[in-house]
């Protein structure tokens, strides 16, 4: 009887942290109390070491940030910022002062509008494109990538790398510790012995110790002497040429950029090198002059649960409410918070034609059943869901009117807005935007639309399963 009530203040001391501590985001305390009822003896000392936030000291992340205010002075003395909407080069988005100072705030450094926007919707040509401006990097390359793998287009990039540094190029890898942790140390270690460094971001191991298992870094980045870049949503791996024999063919999205914007990444870039090499490096001639002729509005947008606002999600959230005549997206994990969800439903019920596209073939099951969990409610209100078949669908764009076009690294899902280091260029740019739009038409010719009474009619143990990785899709 002792053990018994022991166990019982056990399990409503784990009730009262959980709900303490996570009060702020009802579904994040839901979840935790479902794995709180699901492993009694444990839920505590998976929330202990899974639950917390991101930082344990604000000094130091007020150190961090004093570190960056010098480089943010230099970089904003340099650039062409874009104050006002009719500088945007977009005339369309004249109307949108509001948004344009909203989405500046979301952002160290704001809108920059002397940019060359190139969109490579092809993993080949996004790998080519990559391995051309190593080649010819003569300062330094950087590279950040959730994962790199061990494989023939991983080796690919090695030879590139390995032969840069040995012609004096500083070369520095960094690479996310969960994602990429079946890269081996031969491989490691051939890069490290020709002079290339590698840093691992939050290995599994450290960050357990340090209770920051949770938190991955997510992004996608290339630098090369600080005048051309890289971002979207393809990491590095044989996978992204369509390689895999269960998802066949890969499509995703990347961009190439030069002039301003490519400051911004490299600003992300030194940063995130700080958090997991403990160095601080900074130089001008990573900010070098750029003569960019071309006059595209770019914004990049970070984004962490090391920052103070949610920026992935007020991205999202601020660009779907200003939308009137349409909203597209391509995520591979749709897993919104009920914000996105009543923005959504609201801009259907305002006449926008609201569009979304999700993989067929899903490469992880327990996340697809949560997605699709989704989809009937958001059916009823008017969202029109296709389902891509021609191959796997990753990637993440949105296109919101003929006012502005995003791809980067953050999924349509929580852990994007709440857990994961994100990355998301914002483009104002026409062309652009026609780009994309054109390229969304195409997916839809390979995707099946889901017919909500088709959908509504699945078996009630798929919707049962559906709903319980509902539960968890905070954690998710």
């Amino acid at each position: 009887m002792v053990i018994l009530a022991f166990i019982l203040c056990l399990f409503i001391l784990q009730i009262a942290v959980i709900l303490l501590l996570e009060f702020r985001r009802p579904q994040r305390a839901l979840a935790w109390l479902l794995v709180t009822f699901c492993c009694p003896p444990l839920g505590l000392l998976f929330y202990y070491f899974f639950g917390r936030d991101y930082w344990q000291n604000r000094k130091l992340e007020k150190r961090c940030i004093s570190l960056f205010r010098e480089i943010r002075a230099h970089v904003s003395g340099i650039v062409k910022l874009v104050k006002h909407a009719e500088e945007s080069g977009n005339p369309h988005f004249s109307d949108y002062k509001g948004l344009l100072f909203l989405l500046s705030r979301l952002s160290e450094i704001p809108v920059t509008g002397r940019n060359k926007c190139q969109v490579l919707a092809d993993g080949q040509e996004a790998y080519d494109s990559m391995l051309e401006a190593m080649e010819a990097a003569r300062e330094h390359i950087h590279m950040e990538f959730y994962i790199f793998r061990d494989d023939e287009t991983g080796k690919q990039f090695q030879e590139v790398m390995i032969r840069k540094a040995r012609q004096g190029v500083r070369v520095r890898l960094l690479c996310d510790g969960l994602g990429s942790h079946k890269l081996g140390s031969g491989f490691i270690g051939r890069l490290r012995n020709a002079g290339v460094e590698v840093h691992f971001f939050l290995p599994p191991l450290n960050s357990l110790l340090e209770r920051r298992f949770n938190f991955r870094n997510h992004r996608k980045i290339v630098v090369v002497d600080g005048r051309v870049g890289f971002t979207g949503g393809m990491n590095v791996g044989d996978d992204y040429l369509g390689r895999n024999p269960k998802l066949g063919y890969w499509r995703d999205t990347h961009l190439r950029l030069e002039g301003d914007a490519v400051y911004s990444l490299q600003y992300v870039f030194l940063k995130d090198w700080r958090l997991a090499a403990g160095e601080g490096v900074s130089h001008p001639r990573f900010f070098p002059a750029h003569d960019c002729a071309e006059e595209k509005a770019v914004l990049v947008v970070a984004s962490g649960p090391d920052g103070a606002l949610d920026t992935s999600q007020e991205m999202y959230f601020a660009s779907i409410t200003a939308a009137k005549e349409r909203i597209w997206i391509t995520s591979p994990y749709f897993i919104p918070d009920p914000t996105i969800c009543r923005a959504l439903k609201s801009a259907v019920l305002a006449g926008v034609d609201v569009r979304i596209i999700i993989p067929d073939k899903p490469d992880n099951r327990l996340v697809y059943n949560a997605s699709l969990s989704y989809l009937e409610n958001l059916q009823d209100a008017g969202v029109k869901f296709y389902r891509y078949q021609k191959g796997f669908m990753h990637a993440k764009i949105m296109i919101i009117d003929d006012i502005l076009g995003t791809v980067g690294s953050a999924n349509l899902d929580m852990r994007s807005f709440y857990s994961n280091f994100e990355l998301t260029a914002v483009m104002l740019s026409p062309e652009v935007i026609t780009l994309l739009a054109a390229g969304f038409e195409q997916d839809l010719e390979h995707s099946e639309f889901i017919e909500p009474a088709i959908f509504r009619r699945r078996g009630g143990i798929v919707k049962c399963i559906e709903n319980l990785c509902q539960l968890l899709s905070p954690l998710l």
